[in-house]
C-alpha cells in the first residue's frame, strides 16, 4: 500500500498479540510507527527492530487509562514525527466471571481499560486530526461487541460502548476529514485467548466447530484490514464495525441446528 509512505501512526497495545503484528506491518509498508504499552521493554524491543530494518519507529510505556500517560506519549510523537495521521486503538484485556462474581474493582479495570481507554485515546488523536482536516481512527472492538455471551459482563459492555463510540465519532467528525471504523476480531489465537483456555475458560474445540469456516482467525487477517480501513482504499467507509469471524456472528448457533437435523 504505497499510500501508507510516511504515514504516521500511533499502536496500542503494540507490544504483543495484534497490535505487535500491525505496528511491524505499518512498519513494512513504511509507515513511521509510535508503538505505546504498559510493556515498556516490548515496545522499545519492537521499536529498535523496526529501526534496525530501516524503518522509522518509537515509544513509549503507559497505560491508555491514564490520562497523563497518554497526553505524554502524544507529546513525544509530536516531537518524533510532527503528529499524527493514523490510530490503531487496539489495547484491551478480558477478565471473565460470573456476573455475581464480580466485584466494582473488576468492572472499573476491564472499562478503564477497555473503554475509558479508548476514548482517551481518540480524544487526544481526534483533536490533532480535527485540526489538521484528516486522519484515520481504527478502533479493536470484537465480535463481544456485536453479541453477548454470560460470564463476559464487563468485556461485552466495553466492547459495545467501543461500537457505539465509533459510530458517535465518525458522525461528528466525518466533515473534518476524519474516518473512525471499528474491527470485531473473532476469536484469535492470541496471548489472551490462550490465557482463556489455560484457566478452563473457553475451548477451542468446541470454538471451531461453531465457526462456519471451522478455524479460529489468524491475526495477519485482522491485520490486513487494519491496514485497508487506514488507507486511502477505504476512502468513503467510516463509521463501521466489521466482524472478521469465520462467519461466527452470523451463525452462532450453526452447530446446534446442525446437530438437531
Amino acid at each position: 500500500m504505497a499510500e501508507l509512505e510516511g504515514r504516521r501512526v500511533f499502536v496500542t497495545g503494540g507490544a504483543s498479540g495484534i497490535g505487535h503484528l500491525a505496528a511491524e506491518t505499518f512498519a513494512r509498508e513504511g509507515a513511521k510507527v509510535f508503538v505505546f504499552d504498559t510493556d515498556g521493554e516490548g515496545a522499545a524491543d519492537l521499536a529498535g527492530r523496526i529501526q534496525a530494518q530501516g524503518g522509522q519507529a518509537g515509544w513509549a510505556a503507559g497505560s491508555v487509562a491514564e490520562e497523563d500517560d497518554l497526553r505524554a506519549a502524544f507529546e513525544h510523537m509530536d516531537r518524533d514525527f510532527g503528529g499524527i495521521d493514523i490510530l490503531f486503538n487496539n489495547a484491551g484485556l478480558s477478565d471473565n466471571k460470573p456476573t455475581l462474581e464480580m466485584t466494582a474493582e473488576d468492572w472499573d479495570r476491564t472499562m478503564n481499560v477497555n473503554l475509558r481507554g479508548a476514548f482517551l485515546c481518540a480524544h487526544e488523536a481526534g483533536r490533532r486530526m480535527c485540526a489538521q482536516g484528516e486522519g484515520v481512527i481504527v478502533n479493536n472492538a470484537s465480535i463481544w461487541g456485536l453479541a453477548a455471551a454470560p460470564e463476559r459482563l464487563a468485556y461485552v459492555v466495553s466492547k459495545t460502548g467501543i461500537v457505539a463510540m465509533t459510530r458517535v465519532l465518525a458522525n461528528e467528525w466525518a466533515a473534518r476529514g476524519v474516518r473512525v471504523n471499528a474491527v470485531c476480531p473473532g476469536f484469535t489465537n492470541t496471548p489472551m485467548i490462550q490465557n482463556l483456555v489455560e484457566r478452563g475458560k473457553l475451548d477451542p474445540t468446541n470454538l471451531t466447530r461453531r465457526t462456519p469456516m471451522g478455524r479460529m482467525l489468524h491475526d495477519p487477517e485482522i491485520v490486513d484490514l487494519v491496514l485497508f480501513l487506514a488507507s486511502e482504499r477505504a476512502s468513503f467507509i467510516t463509521g463501521q464495525a466489521i466482524a472478521v469471524d469465520g462467519g461466527w456472528t452470523s451463525y452462532a448457533f450453526l452447530q446446534d441446528w446442525l446437530d438437531a437435523r
